[in-house]
């Protein structure tokens, strides 16, 4: 099997970006351990190593490796890239942090919300994990508050009602 360029490949995704040495390195390896594993003859490591150092883009790259355990090389690093937060943890914090100033109007959008993000981080991984634990914590804290206000008036009332 010969890889070649531009062969299906899609437009989207890293597969345009330009290969570094370490990922051309990284491809190396994994076409040694193929061989090693008995999955490539001589003549098609040679070929594909060969290959793998022309490679000048990601695409290429995977081509050459797509068909060996570990082949998929993973999506570049950018170091600059800032980690997305998830929206809902930010919205369930800013909720629990708003009871201070709207009382129990933002307790249960608080407790909602950051379930929600506690599951929709789990299902993408976003950051933001903390931040939707503070909000159903501050949530539920405030929920007791309420709670423990609607006791607290119920034994009031039952206390001058007798007296």
């Amino acid at each position: 099997m010969t890889a070649r360029s531009g062969y299906g490949v899609p437009a989207e995704g890293s597969a345009y970006l330009r290969a570094s040495s370490a990922e051309r390195d990284r491809a190396i390896d994994v076409l040694k351990a193929g061989y090693a594993e008995g999955r490539l003859t001589k003549e098609e490591y040679e070929s594909r190593a060969d290959q793998a150092f022309a490679a000048p883009t990601l695409g290429d790259l995977a081509r050459v490796t797509a068909d060996l355990p570990g082949g998929h090389l993973a999506q570049p690093a950018w170091p600059g890239a800032p980690a997305r937060t998830n929206s809902l943890a930010i919205a369930s914090l800013a909720c629990g942090i708003g009871q201070l100033f709207l009382g129990p109007l933002s307790t249960f959008p608080a407790i909602v919300l950051g379930h929600m993000a506690r599951r929709e981080i789990r299902r993408t991984g976003e950051n933001g994990r903390g931040m939707a634990t503070a909000g159903l914590v501050l949530g539920w804290t405030g929920f007791a508050f309420l709670v423990l206000a609607c006791l607290f008036i119920v034994v009031i009332i039952s206390a001058i009602s007798r007296g």
